[in-house]
């Protein structure tokens, strides 16, 4: 944890805020021979893969109702109302991005709409492995079902004894989502892209997930399979000045440490003095963690950055484009203003990012490894399309046709022009 840089030079960034990736060229000549067998093996790739990297024997792909209807008795209450917190914040904040239809009349007789239409057929990537992530299955089978998605795959790797995390097969009956499938990994990723003969072909993919799986996700876009975006491995930047409280800044960098290996932590602090602080409370931490060694190891590719002037502080913050920015500040409300950079952003002492990550009702799903630069995080209309319509009146094509016309004329597109003629000749 020595990688401190102080007031460090523009030209300098790019180089100190490097992400732990990777070279793609590498990673693509593993995955993509995955998909490859996926693609043309189906089932069988699906099992041999789960045996080769899992050390795990399936003999069915899908999730029985009966393991769904065994895993609630499973949950305990107190998790259970926890979830319920939870599910009802989501849909509260996901309710409130639901578009009406707004008629426009542009010109007299001619009017216009925007419609929104449910994906049909959607694929919910959910992480296991090290920590079975039923937070991203509420995050979102959630808005997929609010949107009326008629077709939601559920891929989620397994234990080591070939059972899934009881928790979130709790999470699919609550929210209504019966099409499990036990697999992971970049092959979970190519079985909802191209189809097996369990696993249905998806329109589009969602999900968070290890190096591989994203890189996977990005190969199957190229086949014309959507995805939600490129979201990676996780990462947390703070800005922390002289009103913050160190072991506050110290757990937050932890929570995200903890997701594992490849995990990025970067701490932007006004003050030389802050980092002193923050490392020590770092050390008191971890040593008490379940995942210690998994954020230690983590914690290598931290960044510790010392920028005593904020508006500096923000530029190298948007530079970063994190998933994750926490603003931990007295003036966390006026400092937010300069954020124009970010999956999701949190403001004060009190938010901390694990408050984001499961109940405050935002959706965590978010743009990685800079990609907040051009995409935004999961939300309601992640799940639908936008249809737009239009309407023309007699009256409106008299109204509008001479100049669409003229405009079909200058580019040469004489059918285009003609279209519109022999409809004002009636």
């Amino acid at each position: 944890m020595e990688n401190i840089f102080i007031n460090p030079f523009k030209e300098q960034w790019k180089a100190i805020l490097k992400r732990p990736v990777f070279e793609s060229g590498s990673l693509e000549n593993i995955v993509a021979p995955i998909l490859l067998d996926v693609s043309v093996n189906g089932d069988a790739a699906i099992k041999k893969y789960a045996g080769l990297f899992d050390g795990v024997e399936l003999d069915e792909l899908k999730v029985s109702e009966q393991e769904i209807k065994d895993a609630a008795t499973l949950v305990d209450d107190k998790l259970k109302a926890a979830i319920t917190v939870a599910k009802n914040n989501i849909i509260k904040f996901h309710e409130a991005q639901r578009e009406a239809v707004t008629q426009i009349e542009t010109t007299a007789g001619v009017v216009c709409w925007r419609k929104s239409i449910a994906i049909q057929r959607v694929g919910l990537y959910i992480p296991g492995g090290t920590a079975p992530l039923f937070s991203t299955l509420l995050m979102l089978g959630i808005p997929a079902v609010m949107a009326g998605c008629s077709d939601i795959v559920v891929c989620t790797p397994t234990d080591k004894n070939g059972k899934i995390n009881p928790v979130i097969l709790y999470v699919a009956q609550l929210i209504g989502l019966k099409n499990i499938y036990k697999t992971g990994g970049a092959q979970a990723i190519a079985a909802m892209a191209y189809g097996t003969a369990t696993i249905p072909q998806v329109y589009k993919i969602f999900g968070p997930g290890n190096q591989y799986v994203t890189c996977a996700k990005q190969l199957v876009s190229k086949d014309g399979i959507a995805i939600d975006m490129p979201a990676g491995p996780s990462e947390v930047a703070v800005y922390a000045d002289e009103t913050c409280d160190p072991g506050f800044v110290a757990a937050d960098l932890l929570s995200q440490a903890e997701h594992g290996a490849d995990s990025q932590v970067v701490l932007v602090a006004a003050l030389q003095q802050i980092v002193s602080n923050v490392k020590e409370e770092l050390n008191k931490q971890v040593a008490l963690l379940s995942r210690k060694n998994i954020a230690l190891k983590a914690l290598e590719n931290t960044r510790f950055i010392v920028m005593e002037n904020n508006d500096a502080a923000f530029d190298l913050l948007n530079e970063y484009a994190a998933e994750h920015l926490i603003i931990a500040s007295d003036n966390a409300l006026q400092l937010a203003e300069k954020v124009i950079n970010a999956g999701s952003v949190f403001l004060g002492h009190y938010s901390a990012e694990s408050i984001g990550d499961y109940a405050a009702g935002t959706n965590h799903t978010l743009p990685t490894n800079g990609y907040a630069k051009a995409y935004s995080g999961v939300s309601l209309d992640s799940f639908v399309k936008k249809i737009t319509f239009q309407q023309v009146s007699k009256n409106g094509i008299e109204n509008i046709g001479k100049a669409v016309e003229v405009m079909a004329a200058a580019e040469g597109l004489d059918a285009h022009k003609n279209s519109v003629s022999i409809r004002l000749k009636i």
